[in-house]
């Protein structure tokens, strides 16, 4: 039986998420700190501190965690961050004499403080809606969350890839229940912003293992629930 939505915790989420968003975007309160990674983390961190309050604030059991249903958090920490780290690292090492690790790790950390709030709270909440209001009413809030109001072609274009990524990060969260999984997927668009042949290549070796992962993973749980049953 499907839980009823909880929608004071999803306004007093997304008033969090938002002027979080707000103030460390559109103010100058992280002026103050030099490390431009730490800086760029703290952008994304609204979700997070949203879910975080609405989830002890209305005693609210999160759906996912770090490790998901992987019998162990090595396996998706792995496959998820350290595989993309390393892939992306060597390529840039080989062409640019460069070793961007703790850029592509404040990604990933970037796309974890996001999916807390996204896949780990609103996702979940939502779910007493069906599939296509979910997807269309979260990726409205996310795209209003990034606080882009020119609506020019390109933000159009933006929206429509929140929508495919809302559908898409949400069958990784319901697949693997974790949200290191759901951060990696999220994090492929902040990977590469601008696609050349090198970042396309790199972009399509993740996509090809992910997705075999996760095929592998539904056909897992698939057989596990026919052996309880």
């Amino acid at each position: 039986m499907k839980r009823k939505i909880n929608y004071w915790s999803i306004i007093i989420y997304y008033i969090i998420a938002t002027v979080c968003r707000y103030l460390t975007n559109k103010t100058e309160i992280l002026n103050a700190i030099e490390n431009p990674y730490l800086k760029s983390i703290l952008t994304g961190a609204g979700p997070a501190v949203g879910a975080v309050f609405v989830f002890v604030a209305f005693k609210i059991k999160p759906v996912l965690s770090l490790r998901g249903n992987f019998n162990s958090l090595l396996f998706p920490v792995v496959l998820y961050w350290i595989f993309p780290v390393l892939l992306i690292s060597i390529v840039s090492y080989l062409t640019k004499g460069v070793v961007p690790q703790l850029a592509v790790f404040s990604v990933l950390i970037y796309g974890l403080l996001e999916e807390i709030g996204w896949r780990g709270f609103l996702y979940q909440e939502l779910k007493a809606v069906k599939p296509l209001y979910n997807i269309l009413l979260l990726s409205i809030l996310w795209f209003l969350w990034h606080l882009n109001f020119d609506f020019t072609s390109t933000q159009i274009f933006f929206f429509v890839i929140l929508v495919l990524g809302s559908w898409g990060i949400g069958k990784v969260a319901d697949t693997t229940g974790s949200l290191i999984a759901v951060s990696a997927f999220h994090s492929l668009n902040n990977f590469f912003p601008n696609i050349n042949t090198k970042s396309g290549a790199i972009l399509a070796i993740l996509l090809v293992v992910w997705l075999i992962s996760l095929v592998i993973r539904k056909r897992m749980k698939g057989r596990s629930k026919v052996v309880q049953v």
